[in-house]
Parts: structure tokens; sequence; C-alpha cells
């Protein structure tokens, strides 16, 4: 089921939390959804599950309007909500029954069904165990569990990795994926390598504010508007290369990235310079051992978008 939302405002007072945002999420698509705290994440994703309604615009899944149709679309969504918000006293047994009984699952299916979600989000050996017995990082898979019990064609997951050791995350990473071959996802997060090994798309948003929209790739192309290259020259003095190379035509700027072991920073417009850059290098006789691209990380996509 596709998410369509169109010019998307909530208030709190004078503060908008979410300040006209439009977007769109296919089928089989998993959105990676960013910002810092208190850029309107939650907010947004509390409305496209009817938890919560908009001041001004419009939701549509599957086609249909999320406050027209709220039982209905309801049923089509799992939430797992950034608190994670489980009933501690109870067996894990008996709190997965209890979710897959309110979603709507016949009673003669519930046992199987749980018996499947303890396999796939591997609950198996602490499934005996209550709620406030397991650690937070169980207790996470818990919550993910009741948030696919049902089935949904819309997963909203809010930090749904937050508590998880490495080995944990790496799992439900893949648990992820493989949902999102046939699910609807929004995936909200802050960490930042969790979204470029999971997410098919980035939506970046900053004070209520769509910032940015695309991938991995295509969000590093704009940040950069042009290719950085370390180089290390060597047989030449410093100051000597440094003025070459800002002597080539595509080089935007030369920066010494350590001048003791005649190695540059160079960014350039152009795809040609590498040939340029060995070409002068044949022709003053120094020796080129290094030309490497810098590819810039998504850490710094998403600090030159959100600290304004």
């Amino acid at each position: 089921m596709d998410i369509v939302i169109e010019n998307l405002t909530k208030k709190y007072g004078a503060q908008k939390a979410v300040d006209n945002i439009s977007m769109k999420v296919a089928t089989g698509e998993i959105l990676g959804f960013l910002g810092p705290n208190g850029a309107g994440k939650t907010t947004t994703m509390k409305m496209i599950t009817n938890y919560i309604a908009p001041d001004e615009g419009k939701i549509f899944i599957g086609g249909k309007s999320v406050s027209e149709n709220p039982q209905e679309i309801r049923r089509n969504i799992g939430y797992l909500s950034e608190n994670n918000p489980l009933y501690h006293d109870m067996p894990l047994i008996d709190y997965l029954s209890f979710c897959a009984e309110i979603q709507g699952i016949e009673k003669s299916r519930i046992p199987g069904r749980v018996v499947e979600m303890i396999k796939t989000t591997g609950l198996n050996r602490e499934k005996h165990k209550k709620i406030g017995e397991l650690s937070k990082g169980y207790q996470q898979r818990v919550g993910l569990a009741q948030a696919i019990i049902h089935n949904p064609k819309v997963l909203i997951l809010d930090e749904p990795t937050s508590g998880l050791d490495p080995n944990q995350i790496v799992e439900i990473r893949k648990l992820i994926r493989e949902l999102g071959r046939e699910k609807t996802v929004i995936l909200s997060t802050h960490i930042l390598p969790e979204v470029e090994a999971t997410c098919d798309r980035i939506f970046i948003i900053n004070k209520g504010r769509i910032v940015a929209d695309g991938t991995a790739d295509s969000l590093r192309k704009q940040a950069q508007g042009s290719e950085i290259l370390r180089v290390k020259i060597e047989d030449g003095q410093p100051d000597q290369i440094y003025k070459a190379l800002q002597s080539i035509k595509s080089v935007s700027m030369v920066e010494f990235a350590d001048r003791n072991l005649n190695r540059f920073d160079i960014h350039c417009d152009s795809s040609d310079v590498k040939r340029e850059i060995f070409r002068l290098c044949v022709d003053k006789h120094w020796v080129l051992t290094e030309l490497t691209p810098f590819e810039t990380k998504l850490e710094d996509i998403f600090r030159e978008l959100t600290m304004n």
C-alpha cells in the first residue's frame, strides 16, 4: 500500500512541529526518515498512524484517506513507537496472543502466529519469560513482533534497533529488508549507517520542513557539487606541487592534507582531472603514488542540512 502525504501541517501552540510537508512512499520501498530531535519525525509518524490528527493536509494509504477510513487503515498498519510501551508483568507468549487478538486475528490462528513471530524475531530462548525479565534488546524484539503479528501492509518503525547489540542489529536489519519486499516501510533512526544498510530512500526533515529527499548516492552527489581527490606525489617540493596542481584548469581548490608526505586534497569539476594530474606528474618526472576519490559521508550531509 502506497503512502501519500499532501501539505501536512501540525501545530502545538505557535510552534509548527510539521510544516507543510509532502511525500510519497511506494509499496515495497523502505524509507529512512531522518532528522534531529524535535524535527517532526515522530509527530509525522503519529499522524500517518492516525494516532493524532493533522491541522492541515491529507494522508492517503492505499488510495484511501486516513481521516475518513480510520479503522480500516489502522488494521493495515504495524507501529513500533520510540518508547515501545509493553506490559512488563505479562508473559511474552500471553502478550503476543493478546496483541493478536486485539488485531482481530482468528482465535484458531493465534497460537501459530505467535510461534511464527517468536521465531521471526529471535525470541525462542526467551519465550517463557515475563517481558519485564527480558533485556532491553529483547524487549525491542517483542515490540517488533507485536507490530507485525497481524501481517500489516504498512510498517511504521520508530527507532527499531534501539538497545540492540551489533549482532542483533544485523539480524533486525535483515528482517526489515525482507519485510520491505512486500510492505511499505517507514523507518526512523538516529543510526545513520543503519539507514544506508536498510533503506532504499532517505527523507530528511528539519524544523518541520523537508530538507532532502533521495537515495544515499543522490544526496552525496548533491552535497559534493565537485569531486574531491586525495593525491600523494613524490619527488617534488610541496609548494612546487601545490602551484602546479592549482594551475590545472578544472581544479577549483587545492589543500594540503599532509605537507610532510606531499598529500593534497583537490577539489575539481571535471572527470578528466585524473588524466591531467597523471600527465602533470609525467611531465614533471614526479611519482604519483595515491589518487583516491573522497566520498561524502551521510553524517556530513545530515549535519550540513540540519545544523542551521
